[in-house]
């Protein structure tokens, strides 16, 4: 998975960056609601307007940057539960900006063609699975149970989704952008499949043990 593998390198990377916060006094509340901020006004005022090559190298570093609340958290002590809620809610936000931007440009700025039609299609099918699979986790917790399994996480949908934006944006081949987003789609349900059945399991374990 890529985000297991970028948290360990921005945990590396960020902890100087987080160190300075801290010493200005800078929550990690801050920082999340800060890049929230700048993921949806990115999303709405370059991604949705055509710009998509250039909001997709914005919105990576934003990515990328976004373990410095996490990093900073841990280094300054203040990891709370609503720090947790916080973070987990503004990302359903950021998600919900980058993809609803990804499909008003396939709307308004692809030429009509079958890879068009397509992109808005599986757009619309990414966005209900995008939503879905935090929800499936959240609801399985209220349960006492973990259910973090699945496919593809946040960030691995969201880079392949702008990185494929950005192949079509470059001229390379028009069918990259709605594989994209037939990508995250097909991931998004599927890791909502896996969710349902961990959780199915997992009850009917706990009620055989009782």
């Amino acid at each position: 998975m890529l985000g297991n593998h970028g948290r360990s390198v921005a945990a590396t990377i960020f902890t100087p960056f987080a160190k300075l916060l801290h010493r200005l006094h800078v929550t990690p509340n801050m920082v999340t609601a800060t890049s929230t901020t700048l993921v949806v006004m990115i999303s709405c005022a370059v991604l949705a307007r055509g710009y998509v090559w250039q909001a997709g190298v914005i919105l990576g570093v934003i990515l990328f940057c976004d373990s410095v609340d996490g990093v900073l958290a841990r280094y300054s002590g203040q990891t709370s539960r609503f720090g947790a809620f916080l973070d987990s809610t503004m990302d359903r936000l950021g998600d919900g900006a980058v993809f609803g931007a990804l499909l008003v440009n396939a709307v308004f700025h692809l030429e009509p063609s079958p890879e068009r039609t397509t992109a808005i299609i599986a757009g619309t099918v990414a966005m209900v699975g995008v939503a879905a699979v935090p929800y499936a986790r959240a609801k399985a917790e209220i349960m006492g149970i973990t259910a973090s399994v699945g496919i593809a996480e946040r960030t691995d949908r969201l880079i392949i989704a702008l990185v494929c934006a950005a192949l079509t944006d470059w001229n390379l081949w028009s069918w990259f952008y709605p594989i994209g987003l037939i990508w995250v789609a097909f991931a998004s349900l599927i890791t909502v499949t896996q969710r349902v059945l961990y959780t199915k399991k997992q009850i009917e374990a706990g009620d055989a043990g009782e």
